[in-house]
């Protein structure tokens, strides 16, 4: 069995590659912008892994994004609506929970195909 592990340090690994599948960790936007800004730089940071990773948006097999604020859940979807490309819509569940900082609103974990 083979596992590879990219960008990885004491607590975690940014990519796990397994038999053709890639598990990314969560990304976080930019402390204290806003919800959309946020997400924008979530999906910027997962495109750059998903490439890092043999992947693309098109090959997410599931997507996991937690909301510090569920109100805030139309403002995340226009930017994750105009980011998934069309026809390769992910698996995917949303929810509300306490984030890592206080000042973080988003986190967007992915599964993917990779090479």
């Amino acid at each position: 069995m083979t596992i590879k592990r990219l960008q990885t340090s004491a607590r975690m690994s940014k990519i796990v590659k397994h038999n053709g599948v890639a598990y990314l960790c969560g990304q976080v936007g930019t402390a204290d912008e806003s919800v959309a800004d946020q997400t924008r730089e979530c999906l910027r940071r997962i495109e750059a892994l998903l490439a890092e990773a043999g992947s693309s948006p098109k090959h997410i097999l599931q997507a996991v994004i937690w909301l510090a604020d569920m109100s805030d859940f139309a403002e995340m979807n226009e930017v994750w609506d105009a980011w998934v490309p069309e026809g390769h819509a992910p698996a995917r569940a949303c929810g509300e929970a306490k984030l890592a900082r206080p000042a973080l609103k988003v986190e967007i974990i992915i599964t993917a195909a990779c090479d």
